[in-house]
């Protein structure tokens, strides 16, 4: 077996050995290498965000603001993607990760390595998107 395996590797798996140890070990390595790539991208816009200085004409002013406010959606995507990977680390070690929250069933290897914070099978996501669109046209 590789030491290091390969997503080609972990697609040819038979399905009935489904979130096994090699598996699990590779989405553990892959989502703490994703845990630290966020994290040193926060560490360096946190410090560009703090540096604000006003000055200067409207114009620049109305560009560094439209800058800033950029960075915060950013920054705020970041963070939220942050507590996802923790989640799925939990769920690595519950060994719950792999598995859709609302039915249970297997999420799939293919869908993982595409989201690996992944909670919801494909068919569950569509349902959920569907009643949010369902709420969203209720409201306007």
């Amino acid at each position: 077996m590789p030491t290091v395996v390969e997503e080609s590797h972990l697609l040819r798996m038979p399905d009935d050995d489904y979130m096994n140890n090699v598996q699990l070990a590779f989405f553990r390595r892959r989502l703490l290498e994703e845990q630290s790539q966020v994290e040193r991208r926060l560490r360096e816009v946190r410090p560009a965000m703090a540096t604000y200085e006003r000055g200067g004409d409207e114009l620049d002013q109305a560009s560094y603001e439209e800058e800033l406010r950029l960075q915060l959606r950013q920054a705020d995507r970041e963070t939220r993607l942050l507590a996802n990977i923790g989640a799925a680390l939990r769920r690595v070690e519950t060994r719950e990760f792999g598995y859709c929250e609302e039915t249970g069933e297997p999420i799939g290897i293919a869908r993982m390595l595409f989201r690996p914070t992944a909670r919801l099978c494909l068919e569950a996501k569509q349902r959920q998107e569907q009643k949010e669109h369902h709420y969203a046209k209720v409201r306007r």
